[in-house]
């Protein structure tokens, strides 16, 4: 039997990208294509998909949102997609089949879809759903929707920040200025994109270029 297989990308190139390197596998059938959640939402159930490869960022409705309009009983096996690296980190720690960050090579993508087959092959010989996507879903029902680490790429170093360590940011032309403690970290990333990512319980933005953390 072949793996029906359904791709949920809001970027055409990206779903592009999946398309081609399944276009070789004799196992697989792209039974569709959705750009954005809400589409996801209705599609899954009437396509019933072995397989989904799943944005993560995506306008309306998040992947993590769209998982949880779903029926955990028919779910098929997901495969994260993400360009951020902290929505990959949460993906993988709660137990997800696995994810590809954007953007991913051929190899990887071939690693992250060999083990997606085994467990469908373990599905169709009557083997128990896999766990770990239901323990994902009791995840989100229960944890905040905000990140518990931020990833700040600077100066050819990774660094995780939990948010409670940084003190205030501020937009410089492209970039942002993270502080945090005694050290400043420039970043190439949007204020409002940023702001999205930090609890408003938690966070303030006093001007239109500055966030502060309300504790400090």
């Amino acid at each position: 039997m072949k793996i029906k297989t359904l791709i949920i990308d809001d970027m055409p190139l990206a779903r592009k990208r999946v398309r081609r390197y399944l276009s070789s596998d004799q196992e697989i059938e792209i039974v569709g294509e959705c750009a954005d959640g809400r589409e996801a939402v209705t599609s899954v159930p009437e396509l019933a998909p072995d397989l989904v490869f799943l944005d993560i960022q995506m306008p309306g409705l998040s992947g993590f949102e769209v998982l949880q309009q779903l029926d955990i009983e028919t779910m098929p096996v997901i495969i994260f997609v993400t360009a951020y690296d902290e929505f990959a980190l949460q993906a993988f720690e709660v137990n997800a089949l696995d994810y590809l960050l954007k953007p991913f090579n051929r190899e990887r993508f071939n690693k992250a879809l060999t083990r997606a087959k085994a467990e469908i092959k373990q599905r169709r010989s009557g083997a128990a759903g896999d766990e770990r996507l239901q323990d994902f879903l009791d995840h989100l029902k229960t944890d905040s929707s905000y990140p518990k680490r931020i990833v700040i790429k600077s100066n050819n170093r990774v660094i995780f920040l939990t948010p409670g360590e940084i003190d205030w940011i501020k937009a410089e032309g492209n970039y942002l200025s993270v502080r945090a403690g005694d050290e400043s970290h420039l970043i190439r990333e949007t204020l409002s994109r940023m702001e999205a990512k930090l609890d408003p319980e938690n966070f303030a933005r006093i001007h239109r270029s500055v966030i502060v953390n309300i504790d400090r």
